[in-house]
């Protein structure tokens, strides 16, 4: 029985020594070696470690994933024309140097976030200050936001963190301020709509007189050279008239008799009162007319 408790009594020590001098590092984490209060070691590669017993050496981790600041309540800037803004906002960070944010916060991530915060806010107002609420919420949004993220960058890399991202998530007039700016924004857009549609209008009118304008002169061409075909078949039909009439002289006044009929008595009511042995029923008592006989 003795044996066996001696057995399980070294068992039991053999593990509380290997577990005073072996440590595992995660993936996610760091690992910050300390002997009497110093830093003695980091460690960023996950595996199996080995260090001295306490008293003599001592382990602190640390996180190593991305973690985010993210700002429970709306802070309160005020922009160039003196406007109150309410404005909420994030930030992604991360440790990069172990050893200059423990000696910075002593591992304290409160601490951190805090400090962080406050680098935030302060570079918000910074440049807050010097924009309108136009630029802010539209035009210049993006630039901002890559201002601030430089401006906390610089002063995060002293203390061994590195800001990943940094996201204004809303920006709010106060409401006392928010109906009036509303009401000025709205009169600015009618105006403006104003103005394009007087411009619309004008410009409508210029197409509307040019196209009339093409329209006239397309007609004016279009019956001048009506005109000039229709005189020109005319002319070229009065002249195989005239060859045609100059070959058969009696068939061409027998022609034009015809014609002549055809005209009188266009309509059943037309009426002439003429002596049957007049000229103009010459043909029609003759067939021979009065020139003799036809060839």
């Amino acid at each position: 029985m003795n044996r066996i408790f001696s057995i399980l009594l070294a068992f039991v020590a053999t593990f509380l020594v290997l577990s005073s001098i072996v440590f595992v590092v995660d993936q996610r984490q760091y690992a910050v070696v300390f002997a009497f209060g110093e830093i003695k070691e980091v460690i960023k590669d996950p595996g199996l470690h080995f260090k001295l017993p306490p008293p003599f050496q001592n382990v602190l981790f640390l996180e190593r994933r991305t973690m985010t600041i993210d700002t429970p309540d709306a802070d309160r800037f005020i922009t160039a024309e003196k406007k109150n803004l309410l404005v909420d906002s994030y930030v992604k960070w991360r440790i990069v140097d172990p050893r200059k944010y423990y000696i910075s916060f002593k591992g304290d991530e409160s601490l951190a976030r805090d400090r962080m915060a406050q680098l935030v806010k302060s570079a918000l107002n910074e440049s807050f200050t010097k924009r309108t609420v136009s630029e802010l919420i539209s035009a210049q949004r993006e630039q901002v936001m890559q201002e601030i993220r430089g401006k906390v960058a610089d002063d995060a890399e002293q203390i061994g963190v590195e800001i990943i991202d940094v996201r204004l998530k809303r920006i709010d007039l106060l409401a006392e301020i928010s109906e009036s700016v509303y009401r000025r924004m709205e009169a600015e857009r009618k105006r403006v709509a104003n103005e394009l549609r007087s411009t619309g209008a004008a410009e409508s009118e210029k197409i509307r007189a040019d196209a009339e304008r093409q329209r006239d002169i397309l007609l004016a061409q279009a019956y001048r050279d009506a005109q000039r075909i229709k005189g020109e078949g005319d002319a070229t039909s009065a002249s195989i008239y005239a060859q045609a009439f100059g070959k058969d002289r009696d068939f061409a006044a027998f022609w034009r008799s015809l014609e002549a009929y055809r005209a009188s008595f266009k309509d059943k009511k037309d009426i002439l009162v003429l002596d049957p042995s007049s000229e103009f029923f010459k043909f029609m008592r003759n067939t021979q007319g009065s020139t003799g006989s036809r060839k």
